[in-house]
């Protein structure tokens, strides 16, 4: 019996003999799943009504939220304590909070009413009765990041086979969240396609490739044959310009898929500073055509050799592209230009690598079977003889315990060798049936969900999986796995202990990137391209270097232990010479990151001072400050808002310049409506207003029509925009405390840090559990940060306290 499926592997097998494996096997998976999630729906009865909240609505409530005005769309004579509507549970958490914190009733009331009390006891007594059946946090398939990481180290294959997975719709900012991380047929058809991606990719026919260790010389390539466009030297090919350029490496392209290493030598010419140049890969020659960034580089006028690797397809190449010179080279030949240049001497390609034939990906899923042994069994079933199903039993049983991520029963190997053997009976050769039998496995709820079992504490298996889903983004490695098989993983000092190795680990670098792009939204930079009017000194080195300074100056926190609270204030950052420009910042040259102290005029500080955080909040042309707003208070403060009602409008800001977002904002708040959300999100936005839409500081706005010429030249162009309405970032917040800017409001947001380490706490579990803390959990919550309160708010520390805690090691 699979524990997880709940069905004999004959009933499965019956399923699948009955023909279209593909459908039968969405379908089926797809109603199992329906069933989990369902079965255990809590039963407690929530409906009554109580007579002490009923009167205290009557006496300060209902003047507001009745069937006259209901205002902001709650009416609260007829609201329902139906908890198990999750959108009546929310509701009553929302009451109880605006009771609670003093925003409700707008009127004088009594300290903290009974009518508080009382609704807390029901909401914690029915999120125990749920927990006591369903567990806190909801059964969940892994997330794309997580599935694509799974299969990769599972078949040791370069593919993404996650490709082609929808992703999923994001609950409170995140992709983890087990209520949209279900399962349906359509969906189970994408992960077969997955799987034969992943299966095509790890096994391998014919004979080793051939490996190419070639140098390239640009002098010999026909992108060189265009003397009015690059300079040919002795030794060399020089590229002026920074556009559109025939520098792709034209004499190679891939012969077959697989990982490639280049080794580009080049120096910077007519230039005594390093020259920066990009490096992409792709189909070059065809730019409409898939091409990504690898990297950017930089070289000296003495010269240096630069290594790259990455995965090509047949057919692909790479391109290397100067970066910011040659902005007035198309005016003259190139034998003329006197400026920077980008000097290519040659590039030398090794590839495929391959460490073995066949590769580890092929050794796993047939041991040591070359492809014409494979070849050899290629006869129809009469019996096949014991060596092969040993080794089909063999091969099955070492795959499974590490794609179930536990220790497989001998049931569930008999299982997939039954499928094999149909498989086999049915006229398939050994490699096809044992292909069908892999594709199973991948598609299995034992690969693609994260079986923690009924309601209560996990066992260490599932704690396994969990933190290494955490930290790593990935399925736990050999360590975890035999700590969960001896049972010591939950031994707090063995949790702490693994903790560490994960985090010194170069793979938690996933969990920095995949929890900051969603906590922060910084997946979000390429959703906006800003106004190349507007914001002419934009380029693809600032966007890159912006995430990479958040990303970095994370983990320097994490590194060190520092205080979380350097996220909202901070002396240092991590910047290389592009970034530290764009802040005004001296003394920092190339692409290189480092720790830099900021000195006070830089007005930096925090994410928030961040010139990504300030992209994505942007919408590529101008800064709202109720977008900015929301997302500090939710993302940062720990304050969310909701969403406005319905009827109210949007508020369009004029680029021209003939009106600012504060007068715009002016009458809006004066809505009554309106007044009481944007009283608290209007402050927070506009400390954040003298930070432009790429996050550089201004004391003026940017406009296209109204305002004062600029005299300034960006790329040897005279910029478009004008200098317009001064920017004015003083405001009172909703509680009566004024600043004049943003380092002022920096100060008083620091006054509430139990606030915002309570905040992050929660953003981590919502990531780490597939749940946000309930209503119940807020005690310990408080303890928690209590705790790493007493160690300076250690950002490290708060890691350990998260893993440690009933809320991570429970269902």
């Amino acid at each position: 019996m699979s524990p997880l499926l709940g069905v004999s592997a004959r009933d499965l097998g019956d399923v699948l003999r009955a023909g279209n494996f593909q459908i039968l096997v969405a379908t089926l998976l797809s109603l199992l799943v329906v069933a989990i999630f369902t079965s255990n729906a809590a039963s407690v009865d929530q409906t009554g009504n109580d007579a002490g909240i009923r009167a205290f609505f009557q006496d300060h409530c209902l003047e507001c939220h009745d069937a006259e005005l209901s205002k902001g769309g709650l009416r609260l004579d007829t609201l329902s304590f139906d908890l198990a509507k999750p959108e009546i549970f929310q509701t009553w958490v929302k009451i109880h909070d605006q009771i609670a914190e003093g925003n409700m009733p707008p009127k004088k009331r009594p300290d903290l009413p009974e009518a508080v009390r009382t609704i807390a006891e029901r909401l914690r007594a029915w999120e125990a009765e749920r927990r006591r059946t369903e567990g806190r946090a909801p059964l969940r398939r892994l997330s794309r990041a997580e599935y694509r990481n799974a299969v990769r180290e599972l078949l040791a294959v370069d593919v993404d086979p996650a490709e082609g997975i929808p992703a999923p719709a994001s609950v409170s900012g995140y992709d983890k969240t087990g209520a949209t991380l279900n399962l349906s047929p359509t969906l189970l058809e994408c992960y077969l396609q997955a799987a034969d991606v992943a299966l095509t990719d790890a096994i391998v026919h014919g004979a080793r490739p051939e490996v190419i260790r070639r140098r390239f010389s640009f002098l010999n390539d026909k992108a060189a044959q265009y003397p009015k466009s690059y300079l040919l030297l002795d030794d060399a090919v020089v590229f002026f310009t920074s556009g559109y350029s025939r520098s792709q490496l034209g004499q190679f392209e891939a012969p077959v898929a697989g990982r490639y290493r280049f080794r580009i030598s080049a120096y910077a010419h007519q230039s005594e500073k390093p020259v920066v140049y990009r490096v992409y890969g792709g189909d070059v020659a065809e730019r409409d055509k898939k091409v990504w960034l690898i990297d950017h580089f930089e070289t000296g006028p003495e010269g240096s050799e630069t290594v790259v690797e990455t995965r090509l397809e047949p057919g692909e190449s790479i391109l290397i592209v100067p970066y910011d010179i040659g902005h007035d080279f198309r005016r003259m030949a190139a034998s003329e230009y006197r400026g920077a240049g980008l000097a290519v001497r040659w590039v030398e390609v090794e590839g495929p690598l391959l460490n073995r034939w066949p590769p580890e990906g092929h050794r796993r899923l047939f041991g040591g079977l070359s492809a014409n042994e494979l070849a050899h069994r290629l006869t129809a079933w009469t019996g096949d003889p014991p060596r092969f199903e040993r080794n089909a039993r063999g091969l099955i049983g070492r795959l499974l315990p590490r794609a179930f991520r536990r220790p497989v029963e001998e049931a569930e190997t008999n299982f997939y060798l039954e499928l094999y053997r149909e498989r086999r009976a049915a006229g398939d050769p050994f490699e096809d049936a044992m292909r069908t039998v892999y594709r199973a496995v991948l598609c299995s709820p034992e690969f693609l969900l994260l079986p923690e079992g009924a309601a209560g504490r996990l066992d260490d298996h599932a704690v396994a999986s969990r933190l290494s889903f955490f930290l790593w983004n990935s399925p736990p490695d050999s360590r975890l796995r035999e700590l969960a098989v001896a049972g010591k993983l939950r031994v707090p000092t063995t949790l702490r202990a693994e903790t560490e190795r994960l985090l010194d680990d170069p793979r938690a670098e996933r969990f920095i990137h995949d929890f900051l792009g969603q906590w922060l939204k910084l997946r979000d930079i390429d959703f906006t391209t800003p106004d190349n009017k507007l914001y002419p000194e934009f380029d693809s080195l600032l966007q890159v270097s912006m995430v990479r300074e958040t990303e970095l100056f994370f983990a320097e926190l994490l590194r060190r232990d520092l205080s979380l609270l350097n996220l909202l204030d901070s002396d240092f950052s991590m910047l290389n010479g592009r970034l530290a420009r764009h802040y005004g910042i001296s003394g920092v040259e190339g692409v290189e990151f480092r720790r830099v102290a900021l000195p006070p005029e830089a007005r930096r500080g925090g994410v928030w001072g961040h010139a990504s955080v300030l992209k994505v909040t942007a919408n590529g042309t101008t800064t709202s400050p109720v977008i900015r707003g929301v997302w500090v208070l939710d993302r940062l403060l720990g304050r969310p808002v909701g969403a406005p009602p319905g009827d109210v409008p949007a508020i369009e800001p004029d680029i021209r310049g003939a009106t600012t977002i504060r007068d715009q904002l002016a009458k809006h708040r004066a809505e009554a409506a309106c007044a009481r959300c944007h009283d608290r999100i209007d402050p927070v936005g506009f400390a954040l207003e003298n930070f432009d839409v790429i996050g550089g500081w201004r004391e003026r706005y940017r406009a296209l029509e109204n305002g004062e010429p600029v005299d300034l030249t960006v790329r040897g162009e005279k910029v478009a925009y004008r200098s317009g309405a001064r920017v004015e970032s003083a405001d009172v917040t909703a509680d009566g405390r004024r600043f004049t800017g943003f380092t002022e409001f920096k100060a008083l947001a620091l006054e509430d840090s139990d606030r915002i380490a309570e905040n992050l706490a929660a953003h981590l579990f919502a990531y780490a559990t597939g749940a946000k803390p309930g209503f119940s959990d807020r005690e310990e919550m408080v303890r928690i940060v209590g705790r790493i309160k007493e160690r300076e708010f250690g950002l490290r520390s708060l890691i350990h306290e998260v893993v440690q805690s009933e809320l991570f090691l429970g269902k």
